[in-house]
């Protein structure tokens, strides 16, 4: 394992190597490419998905960062810093520090919204999506988790709406809010340590300012999409999501329909987060995907 930072906009970027790493545009371990992880929030550390660690067994390096403004990375007090471009900008900053020249990408939920944007640009190397748990639209992400919560008990529906409305989100608020994501983030009973970290350590003004609620996007994100351009990407893309996903099979088809040649995976016993809920199957899933991009790179 290796750890450091990287500079970006002045700040750094504190990042983690998993597994053989030769360094700075180096060859990987057993001729595997590097995966770049791209997490979930925004305003949320990368812990969450540290399952997907057991990718570099094979060889594989595998990069975790945390994002600007949470966890071991620095967290300025700026709100004007928290936007898209942003979070875009620290993708390829983070590239370039580590040397990342032929590079896999996976972005979790938020992290696929940064990474749908960043491939947008089309920059060299990448060799391959993953998109997990994804949106291309946040209003109809926004549609879907509405609906999701009207499924909730009535009293636990009044909690939540009474609060929001008067703008206070206290422990009351929190608790009925665990109802929806007990259901429909993550159904391990308990929730691992790694996702409980995530939470303790959640930047939630990073988050309010970019999104605000699962199923109320008040923040700079809420007319976030780009649907519209999935077809401009030309590359392998795997798509990643669970049945019981707050980020729906109706918002994910938009991607399967406008990614041509997209490859979905839906796991059955799984919520937003598979490489939780089903690690062994989603790191199963994910490395055949990644092995057959580089077989036919070969």
């Amino acid at each position: 394992m290796t750890e450091g930072t990287v500079p970006f906009r002045g700040y750094r970027t504190w990042y983690r190597v998993e597994g053989e790493w030769p360094g700075a545009r180096g060859t990987p371990g057993g001729g595997r490419l590097p995966l770049l992880v791209v997490n979930g929030g925004p305003g949320c550390p990368h812990d969450y998905l540290e399952d997907l660690a057991a990718l570099a067994e094979g060889g594989r390096p595998v990069v975790f960062y945390d994002q600007l403004g949470c966890g071991r990375s620095d967290q300025p007090d700026d709100p004007e810093l928290w936007v898209m471009e942003t979070f875009v900008d620290e993708v390829a900053a983070v590239r370039e520090g580590l040397g990342l020249d032929r590079v896999h990408l996976l972005g979790h939920s938020w992290g696929a919204q940064v990474l749908l944007e960043y491939a947008l640009t089309r920059p060299p190397g990448v060799a391959s999506l993953v998109l997990a748990d994804p949106l291309a639209s946040a209003r109809l992400y926004e549609a879907e988790a509405r609906r999701l919560k009207e499924t909730l008990a009535p009293e636990v529906q009044e909690v939540i709406d009474r609060h929001e409305a008067e703008g206070v989100t206290d422990d009351a608020y929190l608790r009925a809010s665990m109802h929806f994501y007990r259901q429909w983030l993550c159904r391990l009973d308990p929730w691992p340590d790694h996702l409980m970290r995530s939470f303790a350590n959640w930047r939630e003004d990073v988050y309010e300012t970019m999104w605000g609620a699962e199923w109320n996007v008040t923040g700079n994100l809420r007319d976030w999409d780009v649907t519209a351009r999935l077809p401009e990407l030309d590359l392998p893309v795997l798509l990643a999501s669970g049945r019981h996903d707050v980020a729906t099979p109706a918002v994910v088809r938009p991607l399967a329909d406008g990614i041509r040649g997209a490859q979905w995976t839906i796991f059955e016993h799984s919520a937003h987060l598979p490489s939780a809920e089903e690690p062994e199957r989603f790191r199963e899933v994910v490395g055949s995907f990644l092995r057959g991009v580089e077989a036919g790179d070969g």
